[in-house]
């Protein structure tokens, strides 16, 4: 596949803006909707909304990190660009697809490229009932919180709150809890990827909980379900040596 023809996008940071006029003198620049590869400089968080921006264009995104963290992206380099990207070894990964029902009857469907979290909004804990393909498999967790992370988002908000890293070919989903209270010793659990979730929100009027698919909020949800977007597929190149999968296996053995 040709990978000449790129398209720079740039973080509104001032050592990403300067990439990016660095870059398109020396590479030249073309429209998203013409290019082979669009290049992202900026940190994760713009990696994501780039992802999210061309997320059904079916364009590969080389990422160079301007950023702190960067774990999403390549390293910076102006020298060989093009030299790089054609030796990038491809990643696929399919985002989860989040149906938020709202007390009042509005429905909001997003997708969330790392994960769909719920959190409560008030002082009170959310009760949350939980079933998985339609048969309830907990009746009632008392929780600050609970999130579906895909792989690629296991090493993020899911990590944070103690969930389980997932190699990128695992074929599963965490369901992780944040601060759970009852029952007091759940960790999760680990669930297959064509798995449908659904979340009950018990007591929400007494009890607010809002639903988050990676940038797109939905407050006061009364159920939310949650499965593996199969029918859409994100194309991310890195340099051969820093791939994401060899990125995650990584992350399990930080101390």
């Amino acid at each position: 596949m040709a990978r000449d023809k790129l398209c720079f996008v740039a973080s509104e940071a001032a050592n990403a803006q300067r990439a990016y006029g660095d870059l398109t003198a020396r590479y030249g620049n073309v429209p998203a909707e013409q290019a082979d590869v669009i290049v992202a400089l900026g940190g994760d968080g713009f990696m994501l909304q780039t992802l999210h921006d061309h997320i059904r264009a079916q364009v590969p995104i080389y990422g160079m990190n301007k950023g702190t963290v960067g774990f999403l992206l390549n390293d910076y380099q102006e020298e060989g660009l093009p030299d790089r990207i054609r030796g990038a070894v491809q990643t696929f990964i399919h985002p989860l697809a989040m149906r938020a029902l709202r007390a009042d009857g509005h429905t909001t469907e997003a997708l969330a490229i790392n994960e769909v979290a719920l959190l409560r909004q008030t002082h009170q804990a959310a009760k949350v009932r939980i079933s998985i393909d339609a048969q309830v498999r907990l009746e009632e967790l008392v929780c600050d919180g609970v999130l579906v992370a895909s792989p690629a988002g296991s090493t993020a908000y899911n990590l944070s709150a103690h969930g389980p890293i997932l190699p990128l070919r695992s074929g599963l989903l965490a369901l992780t809890p944040i601060s759970a209270f009852r029952p007091r010793r759940w960790r999760g659990a680990l669930l297959p990827s064509d798995a449908e979730v659904r979340f009950e929100i018990l007591d929400s009027a007494k009890r607010p909980v809002s639903a988050t698919a990676d940038v797109t909020e939905v407050r006061d949800v009364c159920e939310v379900w949650i499965h593996e977007e199969r029918s859409v597929r994100l194309e991310l190149l890195f340099d051969p040596e820093h791939g994401l999968e060899e990125r995650i296996l990584k992350e399990q053995f930080i101390p």
